[in-house]
């Protein structure tokens, strides 16, 4: 089958064909430019801990340890002279994940260099999409003219997609609803590790906000709040606006420090109408624009591509199924409109527009919370969507009971037991394209292994796992937060709670599993035992014809048509080869 072409190689088009590859389908990442990515220490990103997970799991490292990235101790908003909150973070309330852009993608390029599903055709500008019933045809520019052939297109070319513009899907909003002056430096503050937001800072020239994040090595992102629309920051302004910060958090005295990076940065509101049509997908930018208020376009784009390869993978491994493919919109969408909303009713209080100012009755402190957890990854504006309305959640039963995660909401990452006795976290079991199941069963840590695997209900479960419609991982949890002994969990494969049921319910379990993958999984047995079936019948030989007919007009995983200068013919060539 053809390859998922992929269009634009910034961090959500690298991640998915990474998240692809690992679900064992093979991938084209249409690179516009040269293969490399500027390194600018003033773009960078926050990653909460459900997408910083994501991403290590895809580059199979931490990136805490990393030379550039940084986790931080605290965070601390000041308001005036005055702390109006501090919060510590650690095991139980894990950090954001700060770090240049340039990076992560770096990390995702090194990663995709080691995978022979994913190949990058750089310098490849896309002019115009092509789809029919079987799969969909790209043509790209420059160096010279290529057709692609693939069975799926995704667009994560970023604000200006180009794939949007060919797909006519209107992209409405709002521009430039916050703009900041940046600076990366290297310095010493009193905060060693701790990020802070300092509202209306008392020194003169302070402006209304200025925000100061940790990157490792002594390096700090600062950036200041400005006018939606103002005039151009100046260098020599900009200067200004550092000396006159770094004194006041420092006693008066401006320390020493070596400018690394600068730039504005401006935030745009944008939600595109459509994210799927027909068999081409919008990500990441070129599907949402948002940032105010603390929030990180670039999460969000990275719950895009964990939440839509493995949707993309089911299909392509066993053909088009439309509820589950359109449920990645409804899902998506709706949890970035909610976003997007959430930052639109807080702006008027938080800039001091009046509007919801009667619900949030001029309390300072409130308006800190709401601003920390945007920053922070907390509330409506930071949280993780939860999918609880999705099409593909199962309906209510008399076994389902309420644990410390809402049904839709990403899981814990608590520990866990495989079947052969290996001990992970539950996040490090994502990823692969199956189900888990997760059996809440206290004293398994302390027992053996052969102890407990043939005692109690596990053999039953085990029993319904095998029968469900889809792949399905078991393990074992010494706890789960909120949830009582012998409380099965079923787990999507991009970590999202399907259900927790009281025990083992074989026909439950079943059918939340398939409501899970949309029918998907039953519908793809059903054809296996039609095909079956088939062959039985002894219809083999025009089977075979058809599949090698279908053979003879494909093109190959990462191949392209290509025509060279004038009079040339057409040919199936490599790329670059």
């Amino acid at each position: 089958m053809d390859p998922v072409i992929i269009v634009g190689a910034g961090p959500v088009g690298l991640a998915l064909a990474l998240a692809l590859a690992r679900h064992s389908v093979p991938t084209v990442v249409l690179d516009e430019g040269p293969g490399k990515d500027e390194q600018r220490l003033a773009r960078t990103t926050v990653l909460r801990e459900d997408t910083a997970a994501f991403v290590e799991r895809l580059v199979g490292h931490s990136f805490g340890d990393a030379e550039s990235g940084a986790r931080w101790a605290s965070w601390r908003s000041l308001r005036r002279k005055q702390v109006m909150r501090e919060l510590t973070f650690d095991d139980e309330s894990p950090s954001p994940l700060h770090l240049p852009q340039h990076v992560l993608t770096g990390a995702l390029r090194e990663a995709i260099a080691g995978e022979r599903l994913v190949e990058i055709a750089a310098e490849s500008k896309l002019v115009s999409l092509e789809q029919e019933a079987s799969g969909l045809t790209a043509h790209t520019r420059a160096p010279k003219d290529t057709w692609w052939r693939g069975s799926y297109l995704v667009g994560c070319d970023g604000s200006r997609s180009t794939v949007r513009k060919l797909l006519d899907i209107r992209f409405p909003g709002r521009t430039a609803v916050e703009r900041h002056a940046v600076a990366a430096l290297r310095t010493e503050l009193p905060w060693a590790g701790e990020a802070l937001l300092h509202r209306m800072p008392p020194w003169r020239g302070g402006g209304a906000e200025v925000t100061g994040r940790p990157l490792a090595g002594g390096v700090w992102r600062l950036d200041w709040l400005l006018p939606p629309r103002g005039e151009l920051v100046t260098p020599d302004a900009l200067v200004l606006r550092i000396r006159e910060t770094l004194a006041g958090w420092c006693g008066g005295s401006t320390p020493p420090y070596e400018l690394l990076d600068t730039g504005v940065h401006t935030v745009h509101h944008r939600l595109a109408r459509r994210w799927r049509v027909g068999r081409a997908f919008l990500a990441g930018d070129a599907a949402h624009l948002l940032g105010a208020l603390g929030t990180q376009g670039l999460d969000e784009g990275l719950r895009d591509a964990d939440n839509l390869a493995w949707k993309l993978a089911l299909a392509w491994h066993h053909g088009p199924h439309d509820p589950l493919l359109d449920s990645y919109q409804a899902e998506r969408r709706a949890g970035v409109a909610t976003r997007l909303r959430a930052a639109d009713q807080s702006l008027p209080v938080l800039r001091g527009g009046g509007g919801l100012r009667s619900y949030v009755p001029g309390a300072a402190r409130g308006h800190d919370a709401l601003l920390t957890d945007g920053h922070v990854g907390r509330g409506p504006l930071g949280a993780p969507s939860s999918y609880a309305d999705s099409p593909l959640a199962p309906a209510p039963s008399e076994s389902q009971v309420a644990v410390g995660t809402e049904t839709g909401a990403p899981v814990a990452d608590v520990q866990v037991t495989a079947p052969d006795g290996s001990f992970a976290q539950l996040r490090e079991r994502l990823g692969f394209g199956h189900l888990l199941v997760v059996l809440v069963a206290p004293g398994t840590v302390v027992w053996e292994r052969r102890h407990w695997v043939t005692a109690g209900i596990m053999p039953r479960l085990a029993a319904a796992v095998t029968a469900l419609p889809h792949p399905a991982e078991l393990l074992v949890a010494e706890s789960y937060p909120g949830a009582a002994a012998h409380t099965v969990l079923l787990v999507r494969p991009d970590g999202h709670l399907v259900t927790a049921l009281s025990g083992v319910r074989p026909a439950e379990l079943y059918a939340a599993a398939e409501a899970a993958v949309g029918g998907a999984g039953a519908a793809a047995r059903e054809g296996a035992d039609q095909a079956s079936g088939d062959e039985k019948d002894g219809d083999q030989k025009g089977r075979r014809e058809g599949d090698s007919a279908q053979r003879g007009l494909a093109v190959r995983p990462g191949s392209a048509v290509q025509t060279g200068g004038q009079g040339s013919s057409a040919g199936v060539a490599r790329p670059g080869k």
